[in-house]
């Protein structure tokens, strides 16, 4: 057996696992210096017509259309149209930017911000909605900013917006024109779109997610909302056209594209990890330069690895988050360059040690990492994220499964824990340091009588067509969002009923003959509305 008959094998094996034969799949690419080492669809391209994922079949891309979109600016900046340093009111004049200087480069980094549109929970209810650029933009222009541009890096939605307005004001043609003519028909993608519902589509094949009954097709979501953020659609075979175009002038020259793949900098001169439409990293001395997508039905993942001339694509027709597609492209990227990631061996430590890193660590002004201990276990916690257990690999050193991201414990001149670095194999570290914080309470559930569960239960509507469905089963409530698995709800009173995996609270509200009409949905700083059904 050759040596890429064995790297296939080994490939396709983890892939196997991943996305089983009878459920949503994966159409996936690995090619390095042109040369294909995989090529195959895995899992079901339509669960109701009972057929399989081909390679040629397009999907959604979510997220991965800010790279394209980046690149359109990069062409107009080199026909002398704009500078990434301009003012977007200098194309946007009547953009409100509440007395900041945005900047294009802004934009592009994420660094703007400018509130993203997805962050807010009132676009939720518009989903079904046509909307023009107009309409879309109102949705944010006016909410207050979320830090002073350059600040701080935040992944953001609407910057990518306003990229794809300041496209059309320069060019006279709309986005989705734009793209297809300087781009896809110049590289003869001809499995490419801006995904239009409407038109008939070769080989596009349908989104799911998880809902209470199994697997369901996704909620319905406007294609005009997305827009230069992530309404584009493609194959992997169509990406793999658009890498091998990035290491050529056809669309933009190298020196312009150096810029686009190296990390953005904050005003104070740290590096964010993202650069034009890429997030920038590094494993085992290679740089990573990669981008996912996630959209209702759909997540994906494309990784190029350029001193390696390597390219992993991962389409999927699937929203949830395990199995994550970032992750799957990842591994497979490590096995195509013979440097698989393999999982530490945790260590023991001592009672003591292990009490020196408990505590409340502040990521920034809206965020905060709890260490907690639980016996001889540690968990981290994250404002609004998944409680995790972190495993110690060496002496402040502690690694999450099935991930390369390390954390790593800092301690000051007398040896006390003063702060922490999330390592992350993409972006830069992001540090936290130790407060004088106690420790929250474990949180106290009571048990409710046993009469009363039912009218917590019920389909919540958070979004039209998304549903959150709150069952009961064996004397527990369970919560069910879409894309996520079952976890089981706790009340720390009538009203207020939480998850120990998430952190994440619903408080009911009640009509006056005490039945449930709706809940409010807090997780993290956010908070959605769901009205419950009939």
């Amino acid at each position: 057996m050759t040596m890429n008959e064995n790297l296939f094998h080994q490939m396709d094996e983890l892939l196997n696992q991943t996305y089983p034969p009878e459920k949503p799949g994966a159409s996936v690419l690995v090619t390095i210096d042109g040369q294909v080492l995989l090529r195959k669809g895995y899992g079901k391209a339509n669960l109701e017509l009972d057929v399989s994922v081909e390679p040629h079949m397009v999907f959604r891309l979510g997220s991965i259309t800010k790279q394209f979109t980046a690149v359109c600016v990069l062409m107009l900046m080199e026909q002398g149209l704009l500078d990434l340093q301009d003012e977007i009111t200098r194309y946007l004049p009547e953009y409100p930017t509440q007395g900041r200087k945005i900047t294009i480069n802004h934009l592009l980094t994420h660094t703007s911000g400018i509130k993203s549109y997805t962050e807010i929970p009132a676009w939720l209810a518009l989903w079904r909605k046509d909307m023009s650029l107009e309409e879309l933009i109102a949705l944010f222009k006016d909410q207050p900013m979320d830090f002073e541009p350059g600040e701080r890096f935040l992944y953001n939605n609407s910057g990518y917006i306003l990229l794809g307005a300041i496209i059309e004001k320069l060019t006279g043609m709309h986005y989705a024109d734009f793209i297809q003519k300087k781009i896809f028909d110049r590289l003869e993608m001809t499995h490419s779109l801006y995904d239009n519902p409407a038109r008939c589509v070769p080989g596009r094949v349908p989104g799911y997610t998880r809902g209470a009954e199994g697997i369901e097709n996704a909620p319905y979501l406007s294609m005009s909302q997305p827009y230069a953020a992530g309404g584009l659609a493609s194959s992997v075979d169509d990406l793999a056209l658009w890498d091998a175009a990035l290491y050529t002038d056809k669309l933009v020259r190298q020196s312009t594209l150096e810029r686009a793949f190296q990390s953005g900098r904050l005003n104070n001169g740290e590096p964010t990890g993202y650069g034009y439409g890429w997030m920038i990293g590094e494993y085992e001395g290679h740089q990573l330069i990669e981008h996912g997508g996630g959209i209702n039905g759909f997540t994906t993942s494309a990784i190029r690895v350029p001193d390696a001339r390597l390219y992993v694509a991962i389409l999927t027709n699937q929203d949830t988050p395990n199995p994550d597609p970032p992750m799957v492209a990842f591994r497979l990227a490590a096995l195509a360059l013979g440097k698989p990631l393999i999982e530490p061996t945790p260590i023991e430590l001592t009672q003591e040690v292990l009490e020196s890193y408990p505590g409340i660590y502040h990521i920034n002004e809206r965020e905060e990492r709890v260490i907690m201990r639980e016996g001889l276990r540690l968990f981290s916690q994250r404002t609004g994220g998944m409680r995790l257990e972190i495993f110690p690999c060496a002496a402040d050193n502690f690694f999450i499964k099935d991930s390369p991201d390390r954390f790593v414990f800092t301690r000051d001149e007398n040896g006390r824990v003063d702060g922490m670095k999330n390592i992350r194999h993409i972006g830069p570290p992001e540090f936290a340091y130790k407060t004088d914080k106690p420790l929250p309470s474990q949180r106290v559930f009571i048990t409710l009588p046993v009469e009363l569960l039912g009218r917590y239960t019920g389909s919540f509507e958070i979004a039209p067509g998304a549903l959150v469905i709150i069952s009961l089963a064996d004397g527990h409530l369970f919560i069910q969002a879409p894309g996520q698995e079952k976890q089981l709800l706790q009340a720390e009173s009538v009203e207020r009923l939480f998850t120990q995996t998430v952190d994440m609270t619903l408080v009911y509200e009640f009509d006056a003959s005490g039945n449930v009409s709706s809940f409010v949905w807090h997780q993290g700083l956010q908070a959605y509305p769901g009205k419950k059904l009939e």
